[in-house]
């Protein structure tokens, strides 16, 4: 069975011996964005809105993500193939290239949810990788760090690794005194929230 969630793709000879089976696996932005947008909608939202930059179309099938996961593009919108208001059932998922007001937003009561996210290769030893992953936790949380104050439950959103799981571990109580939260996501899809 095809993981939606996972790109594997052909590592460069210099990275074949830093990860298992001679693939790497990619869990990129976009479909990190996916996976915490399902987690919204199944947590009570009833819609979230995307807002992936040109390059994470490039590099992930949204269109198909989201497809394999019982949604249909309704209306499209913008000249992307991804570009839309996706529908599967009441729910309402909408992709928009809007750079500036967070990867994925969504409401759950009376509370907006705002998620910067970041994604990589999970399955690599390779040292320049795992250090552009630990960049990432970092510079999502700078990005929520930098949003002005507006009562939103800030997320950040990241690749459930082991060296992930234990910097962000290391950080969280630091990160929740300044009000945001860490999402770690499984290859499964499955999100978890640090306690």
């Amino acid at each position: 069975m095809v993981n939606p969630f996972i790109d594997l793709r052909d590592p460069p000879p210099k990275r074949r011996l830093s990860c298992d089976d001679n693939q790497e696996k990619h869990f990129t932005e976009a479909a990190v964005m996916i996976a915490f947008a399902l987690y919204l909608l199944e947590n009570g939202a009833t819609a979230v809105e995307l807002h992936p930059d040109g390059e994470h179309g490039k590099r992930h099938d949204l269109k198909v993500n989201l497809e394999s996961h019982g949604f249909s593009l309704n209306s499209p919108i913008g000249t992307t193939q991804y570009g839309g208001v996706y529908r599967r059932g009441r729910q309402t998922l909408t992709i928009a290239l809007r750079p500036g007001l967070g990867d994925v937003i969504g409401r759950i009561g009376d509370q907006t949810v705002v998620a910067e996210c970041k994604g990589g290769i999970i399955n690599t030893r390779h040292s320049g990788q795992a250090s552009k992953l630990r960049k990432g936790l970092f510079e999502t949380i700078g990005m929520l760090l930098t949003r002005p104050l507006a009562h939103e439950r800030l997320v950040v959103v990241m690749p459930a690794t082991i060296a992930i799981r234990r910097v962000a571990i290391r950080v969280l109580p630091r990160v929740r005194a300044a009000g945001i939260e860490i999402a770690l996501v499984e290859e499964s899809g499955e999100v978890s929230l640090l306690q």
